[in-house]
């Protein structure tokens, strides 16, 4: 394949059209100027057909090396379920593709090395979907963190928490809670926004470590993670993670020495500053597709050579952090 560097459009399939592609991610490829869907891929062939015709994609497979073989695709965003990505990823480094994958990049440390390490070999561009990176509320605060707003940061703590959901209390099959696939369940789903998110905001981890148990016995998945951490610079971090709680909360502080700041990983919330100066609210929208900014920066990237915020090797790094935390199961 030719340098993207050098092309003017980069054609994209999509592999496993799922909810994620609907709205948070698929159209922002499509309405991306100089991006395409060329082709998407689903097992379920019927269920494949009906999502290019709603979203007017030109070809649809339901075989995955297909569609990454197509030689009218360039490019190969994977949307499957975590224990799915290493397979497929692999099989568009063997291709010689750029890709990007859905996060967490796969369920281990283990796993995401071999899928960073198939890309670095063949210098071909990798990005993990950790798109609040790329969104315009949490650059405010690290606008706020870059220009010394609280200070000199010392600690960060996040925590969340949330009932069991219809689905946990019934039984019915979610791989977000089979072991098998997210040993950690909705930690490993969740709690990898917020991580990688700390990464970016506040550098590198130094070390991690915490405990997981499984306190309701719905699923075979840990239910309950404690953490806490050290970054490369010194600050500290703790972070609670409960989903069989009373009610849903989410709520991230970062105390500086001269001030804090608030914001919500998950929920559309306010991102607050509080200093001598007195407090400080700002609600910055989410655009439409959340994914918008994510995707407009791997064109920056594959286009113009703008280095992309969430790479392979940053995402490395959170896969690195997750298993650090859940080292006890």
């Amino acid at each position: 394949m030719e340098e993207t560097a050098h092309k003017t459009k980069i054609r994209w399939g999509i592999l496993g059209c799922g909810n994620v592609t609907e709205v948070k991610s698929g159209p922002a490829y499509q309405k991306t100027e100089g991006f395409e869907v060329t082709a998407v891929m689903r097992r379920d062939e019927a269920k494949a057909a009906d999502y290019a015709k709603r979203h007017g994609v030109a070809k649809y497979y339901s075989d995955a090396e297909a569609l990454i073989n197509d030689p009218e695709v360039d490019a190969v965003y994977i949307a499957t379920p975590p224990d799915s990505h290493k397979y497929y990823a692999l099989k568009v480094a063997e291709a010689g593709k750029p890709c990007c994958i859905e996060k967490p990049m796969a369920p281990s440390y283990e796993e995401s090395l071999e899928i960073e390490n198939a890309f670095e070999d063949k210098s071909l561009p990798l990005f993990v979907a950790y798109y609040r990176r790329s969104l315009p509320r949490f650059l405010k605060v690290k606008e706020w963190l870059d220009a010394d707003k609280i200070g000199e940061v010392r600690h960060i703590r996040w925590f969340l928490s949330k009932p069991a959901n219809a689905v946990d209390l019934s039984g019915e099959y979610n791989w977000r809670t089979d072991a098998k696939v997210a040993p950690a369940g909705y930690f490993d789903d969740l709690a990898s926004h917020g991580l990688d998110l700390f990464a970016f905001l506040l550098g590198d981890f130094e070390s991690a470590s915490g405990t997981a148990v499984n306190q309701q016995g719905l699923y075979t998945a840990k239910d309950a993670i404690t953490g806490h951490w050290f970054h490369e610079n010194g600050i500290t971090g703790s972070g609670t993670w409960n989903f069989g709680t009373q009610q849903r909360e989410d709520s991230v502080e970062i105390y500086g020495s001269e001030g804090k700041i608030s914001f919500s990983v998950f929920e559309d919330a306010d991102v607050v500053l509080e200093n001598e100066m007195g407090e400080k609210r700002l609600f910055i929208e989410h655009p439409e597709h959340v994914q918008q900014f994510h995707v407009e920066n791997l064109k920056a990237d594959l286009l113009k050579g703008q280095r992309h915020p969430s790479t392979g090797k940053t995402a490395l790094h959170t896969s690195w952090v997750m298993d650090s935390i859940l080292d006890n199961l």
